[in-house]
This record gives structure tokens, sequence and C-alpha cells, in this order.
């Protein structure tokens, strides 16, 4: 036991020693290529081996040809060893520069797409978080050319619902100016019709704005779905009655909702009168009330014939119209954005799908705790 102290003392001497050169000469090389930190960390790790050992033999005078025996040992391992991190640095830093060229292209705006060798598991991990990031920026990029093609289109339609009633305005504006109105009374009433309109067209976009920015504020109180829908029934029928269409209410239960009823009000308003310019002379919209368990689910099912399936997907975005056969002249296409953004408000979710003969709009909107 008193020999080993000894030994152990010279042996931690020595090889702390290098130890603590190699760690001078990694913080040097810190900035460096891998393969150069791999290869100095071989290095260093056989150097601190050799001079404890070196010290110890010397302290224990150890004859030459058994020294010469140890360093010969000591320099083939120490070949062997650098030539093997040479080797898996090179390797890692192949695989490391194929990532980073990977990484590239997709930082030009394309998709990544995993190198196909194999890698260590860091840079397969690396490789599984791009791809999914990949993913999900290439879905960001096309919900973003969508809103610019639904923006363009919006512009493109209100400067032409607002370009041809003002030119109208002008045109009676100018004809009861000068006198030559056959009927002044019948141009007052289309004026103020037209005013009528823009003024709802502003609204809308007014309120669509509000969503958008995240300035919708909510007053939230709890009330009945039954008085909720029955408030929106009556609002619709004159409308509806002017269209020759029947309104109808099934199943509707007194279940109590949490939400701004003067919005909600506006969601369904809008959805009846969506509804009321696609259903044909004598056709019915019916509005129905049902539990989930996703929570309490309004709907208004008309008799427009259906909605295209590629069409589906776009019915509720900023300025969608669809086909102009099924477009009334009023419409802006905001009237179901502004119903998707209130419902979304309110931590709902609104959703289309046909049935027959029609379509059915449904609100689901969260059910009250107890």
């Amino acid at each position: 036991m008193q020999h080993i102290l000894p030994i152990a003392f010279f042996a931690f001497l020595g090889a702390g020693t290098a130890g603590l050169l190699g760690a001078l000469v990694l913080r040097l090389l810190r900035h460096r290529s891998l393969t150069v930190a791999l290869t100095t960390v071989a290095a260093v790790a056989i150097l601190t081996m050799f001079a404890g050992t070196l010290t110890v033999a010397r302290r224990m005078f150890l004859s030459p040809h058994d020294l010469s025996v140890v360093a010969i040992v000591f320099t083939m391992a120490a070949g062997i060893s650098l030539a093997t991190a040479l080797l898996l640095g090179r390797w890692i830093v192949a695989r490391s520069n194929a990532l980073t060229e990977a990484t590239r292209s997709f930082g030009d705006g394309g998709t990544f797409a995993a190198p196909p060798h194999a890698a260590t598991a860091e840079l397969a991990a690396l490789s599984r978080e791009l791809e999914s990031t990949s993913a999900k920026l290439a879905l960001s990029r096309e919900r973003e050319r969508a809103l610019e093609k639904s923006r363009r289109e919006l512009v493109a339609w209100i400067s032409h619902d607002l370009r041809t009633p003002l030119a109208g305005l002008r045109a009676m504006s100018e004809a009861l100016e000068d006198g030559v109105a056959a009927d002044p009374d019948r141009y007052l009433r289309q004026i103020r019709a037209e005013v009528e309109r823009m003024n709802s067209m502003v609204g809308d976009l007014f309120e669509l704005s509000r969503i958008h920015a995240g300035a919708l504020a909510l007053t939230l109180s709890r009330i009945s779905v039954y008085d909720l829908v029955g408030d929106a029934l009556a609002g619709a029928d004159p409308i509806a009655r002017e269209h020759g269409v029947r309104l109808i209410g099934e199943g509707i239960e007194p279940i109590p909702i949490e939400v701004d009823s003067k919005e909600m009000s506006r969601v369904l308003g809008n959805l009846l009168t969506n509804a009321i310019h696609r259903t044909p002379v004598d056709g019915t919209i019916a509005v129905a009330v049902e539990r989930s368990p996703q929570g309490v689910v309004v709907s208004v099912t008309d008799g427009c014939g259906g909605i295209p399936e590629e069409d589906l997907s776009r019915v509720f975005e900023t300025g969608w119209r669809g086909t102009h056969a099924r477009t009334p002249p009023a419409g802006a296409g905001l009237g179901l954005a502004i119903v998707r953004g209130i419902v979304e408000a309110h931590q709902g979710h609104a959703a289309v799908r046909n049935v027959a003969g029609g379509c059915r709009f449904e609100v689901t909107l969260p059910a009250v705790r107890a």
C-alpha cells in the first residue's frame, strides 16, 4: 500500500500537467473545425496517459529497454487513436456540411430535405426538427399566399361594389340638381337605399378590421340560445318573406350559453341573410340547436343546392363570394368572414358542409360550466 500512494501521486502529477496544457490548447482551438477538436482531445488523452506513465516509470527507475518498450506501445496506440479521431471528425464534419447545405436551400424559400446518409443521433434529431419546421413554414407560406389572394380579391370587389352605386348616386344627384328627374321622390328613395347599402358595407369592413386587429372586445353575458335564435329569426323574417323563403326552427331548447349577445346576433343574422339570398323561392331555411361533446351547436341549413367541394375550404375566407350565379349583387364577401372571426373570438368554431339539396352552416360554442 505504501508504494501505491507515491505511484498514484506521480501519475496524477504527470497526467495533470499534460491535461492542463491540453485544456489550454483546446481553449485556443475552440473556434476551429470539429475534426481538429476531436483530434486534439484524442492527443490530450494519449499525452496525459504517457506523461503519467513516464513520470512513474522514471521514479521507479525502469531500465532504458523497459522504458523504450513502454514508449513504443504508447506511440502505436497514439497513432491508431489519432487516426480514429481524425476519421470520426471528418465523418461528422461531412454530415454536418450536408445538413448545412440542406438548411441553406430551406432558408432560401425551399423545403428542407434531410441528407440521405446516416448521421449521429444529435444531427438526426436536428434534421427531424428542421423537417417539422419546414412543414410548418410551408403551411404558413401557403396560408399567407391565400390571404394575399383574398385581400386582392376583396379590394377588387369592394372597388367594384362602391364604384357602381357611387356612379348611380352621382347621376341621380345631378338629375335632381338640374331639375330633370321625372320622379324626384323615387330618386330620393333610391339614393337613401344606396347610402344604406354602402353604410352597411363600410360597417362590415370596420368590423372585419377590428377582428383582424384583435380589437374585438366582447361583453359576455349568460343568455338562452332559444331567445338568441328567436330574435334572429324574427329579425330575418321580413327579408325571407320578401324573397319568398320560409324560416323554421327545429328542436331549439333553452340551453344557456355565455356570449356577447350583440355580436352573436350579428353572426346569426349574417348566416340567415346568406341563406336567404341563396335559397330559391318557396325554399325552406331550418335553424336547429343541439348539444355535442364540444359544446352547443347552432346550425343553419339552406336550399342553395350545395357548394363545390373544392370551395368548401374557402367559404369563410375574406372576400370569397363563390360563383356569380350564387352571389347577390350586394354581397361583398365579408359576412361569413365576420361570422368566423366573432365565433373564434368566443373560443368557438364555424364550419360548413353539404347536405341534401343545400348546405349546413354550423356554429359551435363552448357550453356553460355548471
